[in-house]
């Protein structure tokens, strides 16, 4: 699994990135955010932990896990294995995205414009980390809204599952991919 010391992360908004081997492929963790929750009982406050966690090959490859624990090492594994679970391949064309999107999820809004090559990733935090996850390298984007990780990570992820690159459209439309760009 995975082989690093187990580390308590110091404060909001740090990220703990890994990289690791498994079944011969690379991928990247990234830790977006640990929360402590706590549930009033009869006899106090009962503790818990959830921890959103985003994971991707740099490739086109990414997604995240929400794992929830009374530990912060095994809510953090818990959401590392739910985020290698629901891995997606995303469209890239080079190293930015094919077109403009809107995301929304909850109070949560995103977008994301492709940029031209060399401008960087122009992201806040979560979103930052998805893209590098992703192996966008240009891009900008803007969250408005709210700034809470869950509904940004969320919404990120739902503009992105709407996105479509050409060979995707000629698949769709049942032409071939020069065609689409003759009509």
């Amino acid at each position: 699994m995975n082989d690093q010391p187990n580390r308590k992360p110091r404060g909001k908004g740090r990220e703990a990135a890994a990289e690791f081997t498994q079944s011969g492929e690379s991928l990247i963790e990234k830790l977006v955010g640990i929360n402590r929750v706590a549930k009033v009982v009869k006899g106090g406050r009962n503790f818990s932990f959830n921890a959103i966690v985003i994971v991707g090959d740099g490739k086109g490859r990414a997604g995240y896990g929400l794992g929830k624990a009374n530990e912060v090492v095994e809510a953090i594994r818990k959401g590392t294995e739910a985020a290698k679970r629901s891995m997606k391949r995303y469209p890239i064309v080079g190293t930015t995205l094919p077109h403009q999107i809107h995301g929304k999820f909850g109070a949560g809004k995103v977008i994301l414009r492709p940029a031209s090559p060399g401008t960087g990733v122009i992201a806040g935090g979560s979103v930052r980390m998805i893209m590098e996850c992703v192996g966008v390298r240009d891009v900008l984007t803007k969250v408005m809204g709210t700034n809470n990780s869950h509904n940004v990570v969320k919404a990120v992820f739902a503009a992105m599952d709407n996105m479509s690159d050409a060979r995707m459209a000629a698949t769709r439309r049942g032409i071939t991919v020069q065609e689409v760009f003759e009509l």
